[in-house]
């Protein structure tokens, strides 16, 4: 039986993602609204044949079942459109790391660090321990710092990839010989899951992301273990 968290979104870890949680529980209940009000003319309808000419004639009806659904839309595109401006929009950020798609795994390149890179492969069953995840987790996680604007330039060296973090309500795809950007900040530490989201071949479900978010000083104390590895 599918729990509740099956059903709906996972736990946001990023104010974008919070954001797009709220849009939604805000276009759900204009859906509920509609979905009732319309029920409700037709059930009478059915079961009232009185109010049919009521209903169906007059030029105040027209004018009100025009105007409505004008209003409404506007309701909805005007959170829509500020929401899109935020996932597009690029802040100063503190840390660029750039995520390459291969088939079928991914490699990192933290550019504001010298020497600091490495290839992530999605761990097989035979080696997966107890507490790891069955087509999810990797030998390499990206590790970055929370509170902190972090920008990811994704890029492909072969097909159309897609780097997508559904927690951080991040989604960008991979394109050869192009790079696509985009920014957002974790808000609280922990293991964060996504897998590949486009169709790039017969590996496509093997090749997952993981994203670490710890501390700053945690961060750091990585950064200068990788470097000198």
């Amino acid at each position: 039986m599918a729990s509740w968290s099956n059903l709906t979104f996972q736990d946001s870890a990023s104010p974008l993602m919070e954001q797009l949680i709220f849009f939604h529980d805000h276009a759900m209940l204009v859906v509920i609204l509609i979905t009732t009000l319309v029920g409700y003319m037709l059930l009478s309808l059915f079961f009232n044949h009185l109010t049919d000419r009521f209903l169906m004639e007059g030029q105040t009806i027209e004018i009100i079942w025009t105007i409505l659904p004008a209003l409404i839309l506007i309701f909805i595109a005007l959170p829509s459109l500020r929401l899109l401006y935020l996932l597009d929009e690029i802040n100063n950020p503190s840390i660029t790391i750039k995520a390459i798609g291969h088939q079928w795994y991914w490699s990192y390149e933290y550019s504001d660090f010298l020497q600091v890179n490495f290839d992530s492969y999605m761990i097989s069953s035979k080696e997966l321990s107890d507490t790891s995840f069955r087509l999810l987790d990797v030998d390499n996680r990206t590790i970055l710092p929370m509170n902190t604007q972090i920008r990811i330039l994704v890029s492909s060296t072969d097909v159309i990839h897609s780097w997508t973090i559904p927690s951080l309500g991040v989604k960008a795809d991979a394109f050869p010989g192009r790079l696509n950007q985009m920014s957002f900040t974790v808000n609280r530490p922990g293991l964060f899951y996504g897998q590949c989201s486009e169709i790039c071949g017969a590996n496509h479900s093997f090749m997952p992301i993981v994203v670490e978010s710890t501390s700053t000083d945690s961060f750091l104390l990585w950064i200068s273990d990788s470097a000198n590895d």
